[in-house]
């Protein structure tokens, strides 16, 4: 080959890389431009007043301090159940596995209104004339369904799954040699996992948190089924933006929804900077 046709055909195949990465820039960008405009759109929409007559009402305040207090909690409790979930999932080879591992994504592919709907009917299925609801209510006093309870459940239903499958990945990837060196020298299986793989773990479950934290404050749809949206009772930052466009109140909904994305934000920003480094999460 010329030396002329070995300088033509790089210039070629250079100008179709070009095109290439155009039309791949072209598609992906299209729907980040919208993600963008989505949010350009709710900050025009509003304004620094809009958002404090939003904030100064009681019922806003109250569904910020239960979003809070119910999120933490059904986080903690998704990573108490996630951490031991995800290890058995990666290091144990057992009957069933393959049907716990398919269970686990349920959660994940179900509409939410399904998963709040087969949560309300779970605790008012009567057997044998008794139901779970009337069960706890009886013997302990609990009230579960319409109550705060129930929002705690309907985010642990869905954020335990993503704890699992963060906690399950950060396991995979943390080769299981040193575990059985840790074994061969005297440690106990509970002992290598707690001191051995846990502390390699740590960003793992930073990520399994914030996703957790994350994907417990952006449920509704279960909880609106299971909970109900009732003012000063079960109303939290997600049943607030619906409450607020029932009554006509826009600007307020838009509020708390732009209260909602800087969350989102902060959240993902965690994930990203304090996260699990070179691990994809489910």
């Amino acid at each position: 080959m010329s030396d002329s046709s070995a300088q033509a055909a790089p210039r070629h195949s250079s100008r179709r890389d070009r095109a290439f990465v155009a039309v791949l820039a072209t598609v992906g960008g299209s729907y980040v431009l919208l993600i963008a405009l989505l949010l350009l759109a709710d900050v025009l929409y509003t304004s620094p007043g809009h958002f404090a007559a939003a904030f100064r009402s009681p019922y806003v305040q109250f569904s910020i301090r239960l979003t809070l207090i119910t999120c933490t909690i059904s986080t903690i409790l998704a990573i108490w159940v996630g951490v031991p979930l995800g290890y058995l999932l990666s290091r144990f080879r057992f009957s069933g596995r393959w049907l716990v591992d398919t269970l686990l994504d349920i959660p994940l592919a179900l509409p939410p209104l399904v998963l709040g709907l087969s949560l309300l009917i779970l605790f008012h299925l009567s057997v044998g004339g008794i139901t779970l609801e009337g069960w706890l209510n009886e013997r302990l006093g609990w009230h579960v369904t319409y109550a705060v309870p129930s929002i705690i459940l309907a985010q642990v239903a869905v954020s335990c799954a993503f704890a699992a499958r963060t906690m399950r990945v950060a396991f995979d990837e943390i080769s299981p040699r040193t575990e059985l060196v840790a074994m061969t020298l005297g440690c106990s299986r509970s002992q290598a996992f707690w001191r051995i793989v846990l502390p390699q773990a740590q960003r793992a479950l930073v990520t399994a948190f914030a996703l957790s934290w994350a994907r417990a404050l952006g449920e509704f749809g279960p909880i609106l089924v299971f909970s109900g949206a009732s003012r000063m009772k079960t109303e939290v930052l997600s049943t607030s933006v619906f409450l607020e466009l029932s009554v006509g109140q826009i600007e307020s909904a838009v509020a708390v929804s732009l209260l909602l994305v800087a969350v989102a934000v902060a959240v993902l920003l965690v994930v990203r900077f304090a996260g699990l480094r070179g691990t994809q999460a489910y």
